[in-house]
């Protein structure tokens, strides 16, 4: 549990998104949002419990254009985000001021969007995979892992429910201005980070 929430505590892009999900469409979708981020890393840590340092092996030499491909999707992200939150800056609000749903997401969609977005981030599997071997005691045997893979899913569903829970609070509680420079301010976020991603790659 706490290999897991090592990595996803830091708030990265997905929390970014996974909160602003919540603002936006309210808790019951980002829920769907934090489950699906979830489902990612329960689907890697489990590939670095089997696996292990093989699967590190393998990922390896293509890390490189993976974070490329990330670079691409967040910025692509950030600037559909941005385009949309001073697209609703301008439109109808209900008749207390607060901005109406503008998008007919469903759980499903939302669920199966959060899995892909995650799952481009080729990190988070390395990530455990050389925990696994760092840590040799954790790999040995079927139970060994069985327990590690469960408490690493668990954390990570904890954690990414909280962040839903958080945003999914705020809904409908702000107004549509303040509402749409937080989505800004998130959005803005993953721009950077895709910046960040991207800088690093060139000095390397």
């Amino acid at each position: 549990m706490a290999a897991s929430l090592a990595i996803a505590v830091p708030f990265g892009a997905i929390s970014v998104l996974i909160v602003e999900t919540g603002l936006r469409r309210g808790r019951r979708l980002a829920w769907s949002a934090g489950a699906g981020a979830a489902t990612a890393d329960f689907l890697y840590v489990s590939l670095a419990a089997l696996f292990g340092a093989a699967l590190s092996t393998v990922i390896a030499p293509i890390q490189t254009d993976l974070r490329w491909v990330s670079v691409a999707i967040l910025v692509v992200i950030a600037g559909r985000g941005v385009t949309m939150a001073l697209r609703r800056t301008r439109a109808s609000t209900d008749d207390q001021g607060r901005p109406a749903r503008l998008d007919g997401s469903t759980a499903r969609r939302t669920y199966l969007q959060f899995v892909g977005l995650t799952i481009v981030n080729p990190a988070t599997v390395i990530y455990f995979a050389a925990l696994m071997v760092g840590l040799p005691s954790l790999g040995s045997g079927a139970a060994g892992k069985v327990a590690f893979v469960l408490g690493a899913g668990l954390a990570s569903l904890t954690w990414q429910l909280f962040l839903g829970t958080v945003g999914g609070l705020l809904h409908q509680r702000v107004s549509a201005r303040p509402m749409a420079a937080l989505s800004l301010a998130g959005y803005g976020m993953v721009l950077l980070i895709a910046g960040s991603i991207a800088r690093g790659l060139v000095a390397g």
